[in-house]
């Protein structure tokens, strides 16, 4: 006699998640037809349109740029700090550095405009600097660090890589062997994770940046709150859709690369 393996099927659940899913998604699409379309207020009538996307293009196109650079540049600086960070904290286990690991997540609790008028309050007589993009970068880091940190810091943690780690130790490696040749390789796809997650943040972050930009450094949340306060509706929506046409190709591409490491190294 043959068993049945199918799973049993679950109408509710299906049903609750199809309508949560519309729910979610029904604004995208509505905010992406009203940038294509000659006029909101009269719908497909009106007839498609490119017009609003070439005007976006037009005023904010260097917002475009700037947004990917800073969230790229914001992912290697907090690989760069984080991961060695993430190691130190991993291994010890002292009140420091449990306060040192609190104090460094006060940002994610504090309100992003909070943490903002610190830096200008700290950094802003400094005009070159507050007048720059780094300022905003800098901004951007303070934010984004403590979710590499953390998620690398829970990787280090492993039980298998203490052990290996005390194997190439008795074996004669030195730390720098250790870290970069065998910790390192291993935690690299929760790196990856990480770099997803500080991209993902950064290019979307509107509170602090609000707060630091000035009217030359501007970026894509930026310029997408300023073209939908002072602007047509057509417009403010038609960023929404370059807003998603340059971010989306991004996010699966880091997505795949983080999904190719977690098949070959593992987590």
């Amino acid at each position: 006699m043959r068993k049945n393996n199918t799973q049993p099927r679950a109408p509710v659940l299906l049903a609750i998640t199809a309508i949560v899913s519309v729910f979610m998604i029904s604004p995208m699409l509505l905010s992406v037809m009203a940038g294509l379309v000659n006029n909101y207020s009269v719908g497909l009538k009106s007839g498609l349109t490119l017009r609003w996307l070439g005007e976006v293009w037009e005023v904010y196109g260097g917002t475009v740029g700037w947004s990917l650079a800073l969230a790229l540049i914001c992912v290697a600086c907090t690989v760069l700090l984080g991961v060695p960070c993430a190691y130190a904290l991993a291994r010890s286990h002292s009140r420091a550095a449990r306060i040192f690991e609190e104090l460094l997540t006060l940002p994610v609790a504090v309100p992003g405009l909070a943490t903002a008028l610190a830096l200008i309050l700290a950094y802003g007589q400094i005009s070159a600097f507050r007048q720059s993009f780094a300022f905003i970068l800098v901004g951007h880091i303070v934010f984004t660090l403590p979710f590499m940190v953390r998620t690398v810091a829970s990787a280090f943690e492993r039980h298998d890589l203490l052990a290996l780690e005390e194997a190439a130790r008795t074996l004669g490696a030195s730390f720098r062997q250790r870290f970069l040749g065998i910790l390192v390789p291993a935690v690299l796809p929760a790196i990856v994770a990480g770099s997803l997650m500080v991209f993902t943040l950064s290019v979307g972050e509107f509170n602090l940046t609000w707060m630091l930009h000035t009217p030359l450094t501007r970026t894509l949340p930026v310029g997408l709150a300023d073209s939908y306060a002072s602007m047509r509706l057509e417009i403010g929506s038609a960023y929404t859709l370059v807003f998603f046409i340059v971010i989306l190709p991004v996010l699966w591409g880091l997505q795949s690369l983080a999904g190719l490491l977690q098949k070959r190294h593992g987590t």
